[in-house]
């Protein structure tokens, strides 16, 4: 099988390590083993060390399937992307132009 090419960053790369390690640590913290994680989250342990180790390959839903079998840590997804200062800063200065609303046809 042809492996996948990913334009990811250093820095992202570096982040998904991170946040690889951090699910792991919160595993081990709350005594559960590998394989009972991945059974509550359906999912192969192969996947589970895959997400532990921060594989950008991993699916977004297999990283939410693992943080709601380790007692609704999925909850944390909602925090992505919530203050977005430089967004909200770009959204701003689009509404300083003073647009038309489109004509309605009749």
């Amino acid at each position: 099988m042809k492996k996948a090419a990913y334009n990811i960053v250093p820095t992202t790369e570096e982040i998904l390590k991170k946040m690889g390690e951090q699910i792991k640590l919160a595993r081990l913290r709350r005594d559960l083993s590998a394989e009972l994680v991945a059974e509550r989250a359906g999912i192969s342990r192969a996947s589970l060390w895959k997400v532990e180790s921060g594989n950008p390959a991993v699916a977004i839903g297999i990283y939410a399937a693992v943080l709601h079998a380790l007692n609704d840590m999925d909850k944390d997804l909602l925090l992505i992307a919530k203050d977005d200062e430089f967004g909200r800063q770009m959204q701003d200065l689009n509404l300083i132009i003073r647009k038309r609303a489109t004509r309605k046809k009749k």
